[in-house]
C-alpha cells in the first residue's frame, strides 16, 4: 500500500496490517491461505492468458463453469489437489507452480 494511503487510513482511525494479524492466524494457517490465494489467482491469470473461457476450461476438466469460478475465487470447497491439477491441465510447469507458490502476498487487511 502506498504511504499516503496508509497514512490517510491511520488518520481516519483504521489499523493497517496483515490478514494474519486481522484474523489472528497461526503461521501454518496463514501459509495455507496464501498458498490457496496464489494458486487461485494464477489459475485465473493463466486461463485468461490462453484466452480460454471458464466454460471451455470446465469442459476440458470435465467440470462445470461454476466450479471453475469457485476455483478462481479461492473458494474453500476447492481442494489444493484440484487447483494444482487444473494448472497442469493448462500446461503450467512444475517450475511455474513453484514460482507461484513462492510469490509474496499482495493484500493487506484493515480494521478500525
Amino acid at each position: 500500500m502506498k504511504k499516503p494511503n496508509r497514512r490517510a487510513l491511520k488518520d481516519a482511525g483504521w489499523q493497517v496490517g496483515t490478514v494474519k494479524d486481522f484474523l489472528d492466524l497461526s503461521e501454518a494457517e496463514n501459509a495455507w491461505g496464501e498458498l490457496r490465494l496464489a494458486l487461485s489467482t494464477s489459475l485465473r491469470e493463466k486461463r485468461a492468458q490462453q484466452r480460454i473461457t471458464q466454460k471451455d476450461f470446465a469442459e476440458l476438466l470435465g467440470s462445470s463453469q461454476s466450479r471453475i469460478a469457485k476455483m478462481e475465487s479461492g473458494d474453500p470447497s476447492v481442494s489444493l489437489d484440484l487447483l494444482i491439477w487444473s494448472h497442469l491441465a493448462l500446461g503450467t510447469t512444475k517450475g511455474e507452480l513453484a514460482k507461484t507458490i513462492a510469490r509474496p502476498p499482495k493484500r493487506a487487511a484493515l480494521k478500525k
